[in-house]
Order: structure tokens, then C-alpha cells, then sequence
């Protein structure tokens, strides 16, 4: 699957605030450099349903051994230990018996600071040392899911480094005295450095593999099913979008005979939501992650294109009428190439007058009704146009509820069969107190 920087921000799976990001959302990794794949991981969908499966295997794994995974390596651990790899201090020579006691007695006593951030750094490497053996020995076993067997056989033939061997016997035995602490130090920045790198970087990946499974534990995220379809299909239960905190939840069902959803409702009354709700849980989908629904269905996507915050370019010279125009022209041509998209379009036309809004709407919809590769759908306030578009077999006409009692608005947030007529534009100016406000102007 595909999405391009566009629909990334549209959906807000990343966002320039990123606390309301979905990434943000979902971020549970200890480490900064399981947070840069953590989004790497999510920068970059699998591209079929077998990563797709394995990489649900490898979350699945990790839920059910949560209790095993290791306490004794933290973001510090990492950051000590990737420090300690860059010190610029010189390890003490190859000395051995009398001399190495002598050497590391110098060094302990007239290099203090040097040889306290040795001691120090050594610590977190047993600790580093000390969770990979606790990881192979809980993780790595014939039953392992590949995403993760790959990792962890790694770091099982790194960890085999007889050094290391020795040095977790002696610290369990205590003997890493100052001489055995600065005899290992030469060994490990000498012989030793590009493979403690390498398991920091393992621990890295594990950790955001680690993170996207705490997310579905802490929100119960359910795994969805794709099935085997030329022609694209979702069928969700009970789907919402997982960023809000109290969602209201929807069904959901478009495939081939009913593939374009036109959304009609007024401003507020959640279709915005719901769309970016369907877009992501694909999206989900599409990583290898449980989505927020109750059970979802799908095929496999090659990409999702959304068209919803527009804006105009000044420096370019283009309006905003000239920028959703743009955006629909590309939609059309990355759609175009016989595979499966899911597009997304909020308000489409809003920067034009109502008349060339509706023809060009109009002429879009039809267009798009064309295609047999896609899942369409499309939000507007121009409910008139759904007259003309009555005879189309392949539309199904949703709309979001919305009331006035005693000039209060009502939503119910639910998606139901038909079309929304309601104005309340007016009627939220004047809830707001704007008119009571333009009378004031003097």
C-alpha cells in the first residue's frame, strides 16, 4: 500500500502538532531509535496480504509473552552504551597479570573520571547483555513468527562472542572488579564495538515491534481478515476512529455493487470523522496492526488517496478553487492504473460558487463512477445534487443526523440511509452570539 505525504496528514497519521497524531497516539517504545523505526514502520505499509499476516503473527507473539519481556534494558541502557561506544578514552594495553593490575591501578587512580565513565558505561552493557539473553532464552523459540526469529537468531549469534560469555560468569560470580572491568573494556571498544552496535539496533527494532503491540493491548485492537478479491471490498462492524476518546462506533460496507458512499450531513455532525475513522483503520490494516472496529473484512489496497484539507498555494499563485482541482486531477491519474484504492474526499469544491460547485461535482462523481478498482468516499453540503444522481445503482446515500430543539443542536454522530437536508449555519452564528456580537459594531 501506498499513501503519499498528502493523504499522510490528511488522515493525521503524522501531523506538524504531533500530539494529535496517530502516530503519537500509538507510540509506546522506550527507546528514540524504536521511535525512528516505530515510524519507518509506519512511513512504509506492506505491500502484500503474506507480510501482512506475518507481521499480525509477530505482534500476536508478542502480546501473548508480554510478561516475559526483559526489565534490564531502557532508553538509558541504550544511551550510556551508544556513548560509550564513541568515548574518545584510549583502553589500556594488552598488559597481562602483574602489568594489567598495575596499568588499570593508574588508570583507576590518575584517570578518576575516565575510569568512573567506564565503570558506569560497563554496567549498562551488562544490562544490555543481560536483556538479549533473556530475550533468546523467553523469545526465541521453534514457535517464533519470522519478523521476529530473524532478529533475535542475530542477536543469538552475536551474543555467542566468548567475551561476553565471560563477562556475564564473572559478573554473576561478582568478580568484575576495576582490573576485570578495564580488562573487558579493551576487549569490547577494540574487538567488540560494531557488534554491540549492531544488538543496540536490534533492541531498537524489537522495541517498536514491542510498541505496536502494547497499542493494541491498550486500546483492544482487533486483527482484521483480508480476503482474496480482484475487486476491493470493506465490511467493518462497529469500526470508529481510535484517536477520540469517547467515538461513536459504525458499520461500514462497500465492495463492488455498492462501491461510492455519498456523505451528506451538516457542519460538526461527524463527517469529517467518519472518514479519516476509515482511512485509518485501513491504514492500520495495511502495517500489520489490529484496527478499532469490533471485526473488519478487506482486500488488499495498493494505496489510499484522500482529498480533505486543501489549501491554496500563495507562492505558487494558486487559489484554493485551482488547489482542489489539482488534488482531484492527481486523484484521477494515480487511481487510473488498474489497481485497488480506497479515496477519500471531504467537501469537495468548496472554494467556487454553489452553481459551478454543483456542476463540477456532478461531472467528477460520474467520472469517478467509472472506475471498478475503487472504493469511493465522498462528503458535500450540496445534498441537491444527490437528485441527479438517484439513478446511479452503485451509490449508497449516508447521511449524519442533526437536530434543533429550542435553537440547541443535537448530533447523534450516527450514520444512517439517506440524505441531510438540514441548514444550521445560520443557527450556529447566532448560538455563538456572532450576530448579537455584529450588532455591537460601532
Amino acid at each position: 500500500m501506498q499513501l503519499d505525504k498528502t493523504s499522510y496528514y490528511d488522515l493525521s497519521i503524522f501531523n506538524r502538532d504531533e500530539e494529535y497524531s496517530l502516530f503519537h497516539r500509538l507510540d509506546f517504545t522506550t527507546t528514540a531509535g524504536g521511535r525512528e523505526y516505530l515510524r519507518q514502520l509506519f512511513s512504509n505499509p506492506l505491500q502484500n496480504t503474506t507480510d501482512i499476516s506475518n507481521r499480525q503473527a509477530a505482534l500476536q507473539f508478542l502480546i501473548s509473552k508480554e510478561d516475559n519481556w526483559p526489565a534490564n534494558i531502557s532508553n538509558g541502557t541504550v544511551v550510556v552504551v551508544e556513548n560509550y561506544l564513541d568515548a574518545q578514552i584510549e583502553p589500556i594495553s594488552n598488559a597481562d597479570g602483574l602489568g594489567l593490575y598495575i596499568q588499570a591501578l593508574i588508570n583507576k587512580t590518575l584517570y578518576a573520571p575516565d575510569f568512573g565513565f567506564i565503570k558506569f558505561s560497563f554496567a549498562q552493557l551488562i544490562n544490555l547483555l543481560k536483556g538479549f539473553r533473556a530475550f533468546i532464552n523467553a523469545y526465541n523459540t521453534d514457535e517464533t513468527p519470522k519478523v521476529l526469529k530473524t532478529l533475535l537468531d542475530r542477536a543469538q549469534q552475536l551474543l555467542s562472542r566468548k567475551d561476553f560469555y565471560d563477562i556475564l560468569v564473572a559478573d554473576e560470580a561478582n568478580k568484575l572488579n576495576f582490573v576485570e572491568i578495564l580488562r573487558f573494556d579493551n576487549h569490547v571498544r577494540k574487538h567488540h564495538s560494531k557488534v554491540v552496535a549492531e544488538l543496540v539496533t536490534i533492541y531498537e527494532q524489537l522495541d517498536a515491534y514491542h510498541s505496536m503491540a502494547l497499542a493494541m493491548k491498550k486500546y483492544n485492537l482487533v486483527f482484521p481478515t483480508f480476503i482474496d478479491s480482484d475487486r476491493p471490498v470493506i465490511n467493518a462492524s462497529q469500526l470508529y476512529h481510535i484517536i477520540l476518546s469517547n467515538p461513536v462506533a459504525y458499520d461500514v460496507m462497500l465492495d463492488d455493487n455498492s462501491h461510492f458512499m455519498f456523505l451528506t450531513g451538516a457542519n460538526m455532525a461527524g463527517k469529517t470523522t467518519f472518514i479519516k475513522a476509515v482511512g485509518v483503520a485501513t491504514f492500520l490494516a495495511h502495517i500489520g496492526m489490529g484496527v478499532p472496529a469490533q471485526k473488519m473484512q478487506l482486500s488488499f489496497f495498493h494505496g489510499i488517496f484522500s482529498n480533505i484539507q486543501v489549501q491554496d498555494n500563495i507562492f505558487k499563485g494558486e487559489s484554493y478553487f485551482y488547489s482542489e482541482v489539482l488534488r482531484i486531477k492527481n486523484t484521477i491519474i494515480q487511481i487510473n492504473n488498474g489497481k485497488n484504492w480506497l479515496v477519500l474526499i471531504d467537501e469537495m469544491f468548496k472554494g467556487t460558487n454553489i452553481e459551478d460547485a454543483r456542476n463540477c461535482s456532478l461531472a467528477v462523481i460520474r467520472g469517478l463512477l467509472n472506475s471498478s478498482n475503487c472504493l469511493f468516499i465522498l462528503s458535500t453540503h450540496l445534498y441537491e445534487i444527490a437528485e441527479d444522481l438517484s439513478d446511479e445503482g452503485r451509490i449508497q446515500f449516508k447521511y449524519f443526523e442533526s437536530t434543533v430543539v429550542s435553537d440547541d443542536l443535537h448530533f447523534t454522530y450516527q450514520l444512517k440511509d439517506g440524505i441531510a437536508k438540514e441548514k444550521i449555519g445560520y443557527l450556529i452564528l447566532k448560538r455563538e452570539k456572532v450576530l448579537d456580537l455584529l450588532k455591537e459594531i460601532k
